[in-house]
């Protein structure tokens, strides 16, 4: 009876994993099986190359779309990877315990807020704020347009905002898993706290911390409704970073409900673009952990 139930156990556990690896399989038949077939009608050159973006023309390029995906994620990066990974060393290492549960709940609270929440909050505070900022460079000289507050900055700041928890809850685990014995080793041979934990702790938790990095990153390239609410959605290729763009994702979202025929085709096609980045994300950190593995 027990050989029976470890047998049954292990079919379950099998068609689970079965299910999650059928699941990817049929996302990406459907994509390239749709995608594939307008990019050749198009032109891979044409299509993902291509400055213009007018489906009543049949013109699709969606070069200033990839760009705009690049500039928002990256400028979450920026804003979101070093905020997230000093304050998960501060709630591993320096926190008092009074304090950690209400900041524990807090970042996992951000977790929790709707997309289309932060949206609401960008729109009604940081577009003004952003706006205001940018007029004032301009008086001064900096900038010569300083736009509506719609921008690749605005877009930037709330994306870096809205990875903070995948970032804290991920880099925080890895922290903690690191023996002990490293950081007192370290401090036994003289190493101050700072220099225990930045040259020793974070780089054995490097692999957690990555990880928590790339989800932080296919969240703030997948994200749609807060970045259609704050980014301007214009196609066209921006030239400062106070200036609207539209991201992969919005412009799929956007034009989907009413699109058909090629023009339909054209935004499956924009899809199977955004899907290779994420592909191309995932197999760049593998790469990078198995070289350190190997070091």
């Amino acid at each position: 009876m027990k050989a029976w139930s470890e047998k049954f156990m292990r079919g379950v556990f099998a068609v689970a994993a079965c299910a999650s690896v059928l699941a990817v399989a049929l996302i990406c038949i459907f994509l390239f099986a749709n995608g594939i077939p307008a990019m050749k009608e198009i032109g891979f050159l044409d299509f993902l190359t291509g400055e213009t973006w007018r489906p009543n023309n049949d013109i699709y390029g969606i070069f200033p779309m990839i760009m705009g995906s690049i500039y928002v994620t990256a400028g979450a990066i920026i804003v979101g990877v070093p905020i997230g990974i000093l304050t998960s060393v501060f709630m591993a290492r320096y926190c008092p315990k009074r304090i950690y549960p209400v900041l524990k709940s807090a970042t996992e609270l951000l977790a929790g807020i709707p997309s289309v929440i932060y949206g609401f909050f960008g729109l009604v505070v940081m577009v003004p704020m952003i706006r205001n900022f940018g007029r004032t460079l301009r008086d001064m000289g900096i900038i010569e347009t300083a736009g509506n507050g719609s921008s690749i900055l605005t877009a930037s700041l709330l994306l870096g905002m809205m990875i903070l928890p995948t970032i804290i809850g991920v880099t925080e685990s890895a922290i903690r898993a690191v023996p002990a014995q490293y950081y007192e080793g370290a401090v036994a041979l003289g190493a101050t706290k700072e220099r225990g934990i930045f040259r020793v702790i974070i780089p054995a938790a490097k692999s957690g911390i990555i990880a928590g990095v790339v989800l932080g990153i296919g969240r703030a390239i997948g994200e749609t409704m807060a970045v259609i609410m704050i980014a301007g959605n214009q196609p066209r290729m921006a030239s400062s970073i106070f200036e609207g763009v539209r991201t992969l994702t919005a412009n799929i979202v956007i034009e989907m409900g009413y699109a058909s025929g090629l023009h339909r085709e054209a935004l499956i096609a924009t899809a199977v673009v955004l899907f290779v980045f994420i592909l191309i994300i995932n197999f760049s950190v593998a790469l990078i952990n198995r070289r350190s593995e190997h070091e």
